[in-house]
């Protein structure tokens, strides 16, 4: 039995020309489980997606808690993370060397064990150090429910170290389903293994990049073995979800809302977003209880408490509740930008752009104005062998846009800086913006 899985495996586990089925699996991490001491904190650090899958598997039998390093975070941030953690034990799986053996005649620990240390995304700032238990897992694998079993290969096309994906291959792992390993997002490698994967984990920038690459090849798309597609991290636009269905008629949308803190939030099947926990909106702000949320964050190896009021707790997402009951995510407060005393929410207003003809993604944010506090200004990640109509933005940003949400000031690039899910960094542009040091033509 693996704890977290709350059975012993009964699929496979590919990456690269490696194929793992249950006993090896199962052999792998009974054999990394030896590597650590038993109810320890441990740090896995390099290693490719399926060594820290099985490192991370085996420190979860021996009953310990496991932070999965991410090899993007700058020597400040990974100082303050290691720091928050405070690991007994940082195992470099590049060079796996002779640790001390620990013998484990049985799984350690019960569902109440933590056995994650989830660090946030980072997207608007330095990552904090979550402590998340195997029941807030084992219950959100029952809440989103999507069908898989023995017949699906789930395609997680992302670095583990990201709570996104390491969900979308613990959960398959849990329904029994095959899982296809990808150490790095790349939509032409995606593209590929959907020949033979029946479900995928992506963010909707990952699922736009997808769908860009089985258009421009029709045999792929021919291929494409694709029956349900997962997408969290923001919200998906209605162009998108069109896209999805003309590429892939039939392939079913599963996008779900949740947050690092809180696990699993709101789940959209189509139609609306439908809560699977406890929510409240009040004076615009999200609050959450829910047996899925961590169990805190540490700060120096000390675990401190989430601040809950009677139960419930926060993380600063602007949202309406609908009287049907259905829930509408806005963005985050800290998203928020003051211009010309209005408040205008980012997110709302790249929902509306990422949807148009020649933009891959789009990132909204203030820069500084002497009269108006704050310009709306829209950093465009463009594609470049169709890069969009500037006039045709404009023009759309008028349409569905109030007056002051519209951007004053419009940037292209290249490319935008992302964290590990594929999600847009948001703090970095609007730094680079105030320094005046961000690679960008005026658009």
């Amino acid at each position: 039995m693996l704890p977290v899985l709350d059975r012993s495996p009964a699929s496979r586990v590919v990456h690269g020309g490696t194929a793992l089925g249950p006993e090896e699996l199962l052999a792998r991490a009974r054999s990394a489980a030896r590597r650590v001491p038993p109810g320890s904190r441990v740090a896995l650090d390099g290693g490719d997606a399926l060594a820290r899958l099985t490192h991370f598997l085996g420190a979860d039998l021996a009953g310990c808690a496991t932070l999965l390093t991410e090899p993007t975070w700058s020597e400040r941030e990974r100082a303050a993370v290691l720091a928050d953690a405070a690991p007994h034990v940082l195992l470099d799986l590049d060079d796996p060397g002779a640790l001390p053996g620990h013998h484990h005649p049985a799984p350690v620990g019960d569902p109440d064990t933590p056995f994650y240390l989830a660090t946030t995304s980072g997207s608007s700032g330095r990552p904090k150090v979550l402590v998340r238990s195997r029941r807030s897992w084992l219950r959100s694998f029952e809440l989103l429910d999507l069908g898989l079993g023995p017949r699906d290969r789930v395609l997680v096309p992302g670095p583990l170290s990201s709570s996104l994906f390491l969900f979308g291959a613990l959960h398959a792992l849990h329904a029994g389903a095959d899982v296809h390993l990808l150490d790095r997002w790349s939509a032409q490698d995606a593209a590929a293994a959907a020949r033979r994967a029946t479900a995928v984990h992506l963010v909707p920038a990952m699922l736009s990049a997808l769908l860009s690459a089985l258009e421009r090849d029709a045999g792929r798309r021919a291929e494409c073995r694709l029956r349900v597609v997962v997408c969290g991290g923001a919200r998906v636009d209605r162009e998108l979800a069109e896209r999805l269905a003309a590429v892939l008629p039939g392939c079913r949308l599963v996008e779900y809302y949740g947050s690092a803190e809180h696990s699993l939030i709101a789940v959209r099947r189509g139609g609306r977003l439908r809560p699977v926990v406890d929510v409240e909106v009040r004076d615009g702000e999200l609050w959450v209880r829910s047996e899925l949320s961590c169990d805190g964050h540490l700060d120096h190896g000390t675990v401190v408490p989430t601040s809950t009021d009677r139960g419930w707790s926060r993380v600063g997402d602007r949202a309406v509740r609908h009287a049907d009951g259905s829930l509408e995510v806005l963005g985050r407060t800290s998203a928020v930008i003051n211009t010309g005393a209005r408040l205008v929410g980012a997110e709302e207003v790249e929902s509306v752009l990422r949807g148009a003809g020649g933009v891959r993604d789009v990132l909204v944010t203030g820069t500084p104005h002497p009269r108006f506090g704050e310009l709306v200004t829209a950093v465009v990640e463009i594609d470049p062998a169709a890069p969009p109509s500037r006039s045709g933005l404009r023009a759309r940003a008028r349409r569905a846009l109030d007056p002051a949400q519209r951007p004053r000031r419009w940037l292209a690039v290249r490319e935008l800086p992302r964290t590990p899910t594929g999600k847009p960094a948001r703090a970095l542009p609007a730094e680079q913006l105030r320094a005046g040091s961000l690679r960008a033509e005026a658009w």
